[in-house]
């Protein structure tokens, strides 16, 4: 999410016409950063639909709160660190329901994403990286919280650690040692999905 000067003068252009009420620029603001908010969420909670209405709720939750976003850091931090947090609260309350509930047949709808792959070569081979690519998907999934948290804003969505840092509220020697130790356990994890 590299930006260039100019992009950083509109976003901040963007941000101060949000400020005076103009709902339009929110909205340009938004669709800036949308895609990729949705995809993080998805990966952390597996599950489009919901990822989908926590999104929505990280949305509104930007909009509400812009009065108090600091433009020292980037917006693009400031949502990650909303979306996070939405994501972690999802977490919690689904695990709370799951201990609370006798029903187990209730994770039943959770769907792991899929990987879209491009299918170059023979229908084997596309079968094969397909299953690889749910493999992956269903190890992160796997992942303790905060593992799968670090590995896929490193990973998956290319942030460096001190941005990282910022939007987790976590020290980067500890981000590292997360990123690591989620590797390891993915590791671990696709070797035995493949046996």
């Amino acid at each position: 999410m590299a930006m260039d000067h100019d992009s950083l003068g509109e976003e901040r252009t963007l941000i101060t016409k949000s400020l005076q009420g103009d709902r339009d620029a929110f909205g340009r603001l938004i669709e800036r950063y949308a895609d990729t908010v949705s995809r993080v969420m998805t990966r952390m909670v597996g599950n489009g639909a919901d990822a989908q209405d926590l999104a929505q709720d990280t949305f509104f939750k930007a909009y509400t709160s812009l009065s108090s976003f600091r433009q020292e850091s980037k917006f693009s931090t400031w949502l990650y660190q909303i979306a996070m947090n939405k994501c972690r609260d999802w977490l919690r309350s689904k695990a709370r329901k799951r201990e609370e509930s006798v029903d187990t047949d209730e994770g039943s709808d959770n769907v792991v994403p899929r990987v879209e792959l491009r299918a170059e070569g023979d229908p084997e081979q596309e079968v094969s990286r397909k299953q690889l690519a749910l493999h992956l998907e269903e190890a992160i999934q796997a992942l303790p919280e905060w593992y799968r948290e670090a590995f896929i804003l490193k990973h998956v969505e290319g942030l460096d650690y001190d941005e990282m840092a910022t939007i987790l509220n976590v020290n980067r020697d500890t981000l590292k040692m997360r990123v690591y130790k989620a590797r390891v356990q993915l590791s671990r994890n696709l070797a035995w999905m493949k046996e």
